[in-house]
């Protein structure tokens, strides 16, 4: 019934910025606790962002503070993370994970979206 479907990835420059998108139907973004995850080649999920709309609370990996940015589309029931000054680290299989309540565990989240590679070269 949830779906979630990721996109905008690709293959940038260091210092670029892309910015996925995270569509969802069967769940309402606006009240909805909304997640991105990352997956580099060779390691476990690891949290990049979490935002409740409801609570006002947007809370950001050490990692991406400062460089990535979390918005929402209620109209179009879609969630944006803008990565600006990207890193060859950065690269990795990001998802977009949904839930109805606060956690950073990945394990947690019972839905998930497809994933987009987002591949940053030096």
């Amino acid at each position: 019934q949830v779906q979630l479907a990721e996109s905008g990835g690709g293959l940038v420059q260091a210092g670029g910025s892309l910015r996925l998108s995270c569509a969802a139907s069967g769940r309402t973004v606006s009240t909805s606790f909304m997640a991105w995850f990352r997956q580099p080649p060779g390691k476990e999920r690891e949290f990049v962002s979490i935002t409740w709309t409801g609570g006002g609370i947007t809370n950001y990996a050490d990692s991406v503070r400062g460089r990535f940015t979390v918005s929402r589309d209620n109209a179009k029931n879609t969630v944006y993370l803008q990565m600006n000054s990207l890193k060859p680290e950065d690269t990795a299989v990001y998802y977009c994970a949904a839930n109805d309540r606060w956690t950073m565990r990945a394990g947690d989240f019972t839905s998930w979206g497809q994933g987009t590679q987002v591949t940053v070269s030096s």
